[in-house]
């Protein structure tokens, strides 16, 4: 017996609506986090470590996405890898500033 639920057309869509509004929140919550490092020019209290791995985890749910062609999945993580990115490239480029 399969078990496998197929689900509706419309309980489809609620599901593409649902992923779609959490790709939309925890995407955008990486832009406060960016203009503050880009205002203050300090990511001195961002963690290397735990970005290259989050940055590691948004690209392989990328290429999951791709491959499952989850677009939900592939439009958040591709916006994700970039904020994240931006991020890490903060990282570098302000790790010698001198706090004021």
């Amino acid at each position: 017996m399969n078990h496998k639920a197929e689900g509706s057309p419309k309980q489809t869509n609620k599901m593409e609506t649902l992923g779609y509004m959490a790709g939309i929140l925890t995407t955008i919550a990486f832009v406060p986090q960016v203009l503050q490092i880009y205002k203050t020019k300090s990511a001195k209290d961002v963690s290397l470590a735990m970005f290259l791995l989050f940055t590691t985890g948004v690209g392989m749910w990328l290429l999951y996405g791709i491959k499952s062609n989850a677009v939900p999945v592939i439009a958040a993580n591709s916006i994700t890898l970039i904020l994240s990115m931006v991020i890490l490239f903060f990282k570098f480029k302000y790790r010698n500033s001198k706090e004021v």
